[in-house]
């Protein structure tokens, strides 16, 4: 089998990077798992052979997160932007949806769920170009809303809750509904302060064509109507994610990513080099004499998606080019924002970040 040593680091938004043990136990198995006689792309999801792969993810989800045995584990498609629909037809009821912009994607969220519900915003940070984020203390929250959205990381604006806020401690009964797609698994999740966590598996999981949804019990049974039935919680739920051809080898990657991060250290330790690796890189940019820029308040930055700016715009170009002959893969910054970003997902090596920061010092020396 080809090595894969050397390889470039991708700094992705996502679909993203992958740990390389995992991409090497895949090839390995791509033909024949286990003895089956079947790659996992061909068996039946029904069949005994993926159940046990399905179960096993599940099990081993659970346990790294902590979920409780109160919140039902779904394994369903459509992305985190699937979700701003299939959440307000799960949990709407047709009502008021409070909703705090942070950035593009919580932004799409209250549009989609505006198709749906009488959905407001609540509290927003656009005024301030999306660079903070607004205390839970100034929230505007109805009486009566049917849920609480929030993004609790925004990967394009790279701005990310680090805590969950206390809704009842704000005197709101309204379940929080959080959006995680690009921090799942890089820090625990406090289950007492939210109702459902959903994330697109493909910025820090696996492949795209995943996504999990963590749902407590008693919000199941409230889907509108005109809900689809592949997307209703409760009959998903019901029939363990298999209500529908699930993405069995999707799947099957973010089940080992999962023993992959069991066995680094779980949670806890991802949450160690988050912080260690992004501290690294802003400390790079804050140093750097202005030659770059992040411009998120300190206290609400990324540590998975830092975007980051040239002074001198002139020098973008030169920049990507640079750093693809360094080995340096994806740091353009997305579109609508523009400059750069670099995405530090739990699979990046800290060698990976330290060869940015490198990269990038020796980049200002011969252009400052």
């Amino acid at each position: 089998m080809t090595t894969l040593r050397h390889r470039p680091y991708n700094f992705s938004a996502g679909p993203a990077v992958l740990p390389e043990p995992v991409l090497r136990q895949a090839a390995e198995e791509m033909l024949d798992w286990h003895g089956s006689g079947m790659g996992v792309m061909e068996m039946s999801h029904r069949g005994k052979e993926f159940i046990s792969i399905y179960e096993e993810a599940e099990a081993t989800l659970r346990v790294l997160l902590g979920v409780p045995s109160s919140f039902r584990i779904l394994f369903m498609q459509g992305g985190g932007l699937g979700e701003n629909a299939i959440v307000p037809m799960n949990l709407s009821q047709g009502g008021a949806v409070d909703v705090v912009v942070t950035g593009a994607w919580s932004q799409k969220s209250l549009k989609e769920a505006s198709r749906y519900a009488d959905a407001r915003v609540a509290a927003s940070n656009e005024a301030g170009g999306h660079t903070t984020l607004p205390a839970p203390a100034t929230w505007a929250l109805r009486d009566g809303a049917a849920y609480v959205h929030v993004c609790s990381n925004e990967t394009i604006h790279g701005v990310e809750m680090h805590t969950l806020p206390d809704l009842g401690a704000l005197g709101c009964r309204a379940p929080l509904v959080a959006d995680a797609s690009s921090h799942i698994l890089s820090r625990p999740i406090d289950w007492s302060r939210v109702g459902l966590v959903f994330a697109g598996a493909q910025k820090n999981i696996g492949p795209a064509g995943l996504t999990l949804v963590f749902v407590r019990d008693d919000l199941l049974g409230r889907a509108l109507p005109i809900c689809p039935s592949a997307f209703d919680y409760t009959l998903v739920a019901a029939n363990q994610s298999m209500f529908n051809t699930p993405p069995t080898y999707a799947i099957y990657i973010a089940g080992l990513v999962f023993q992959w991060i069991l066995r680094e250290g779980g949670v806890a330790e991802m949450d160690r080099r988050a912080a260690e690796k992004s501290a690294l890189l802003y400390r790079c940019l804050d140093e750097s004499g202005g030659f770059y820029a992040n411009r998120v308040a300190r206290e609400a930055r990324s540590r998975m998606n830092v975007p980051f700016f040239l002074a001198d715009e002139s020098l973008n170009d030169a920049f990507l080019a640079g750093a693809r002959e360094a080995g340096l893969l994806q740091l353009k910054g997305h579109k609508s924002v523009g400059g750069m970003r670099a995405s530090l997902y739990n699979a990046m090596p800290l060698a990976g970040v330290q060869a940015l920061v490198s990269y990038m010092a020796d980049f200002a020396r011969r252009h400052g």
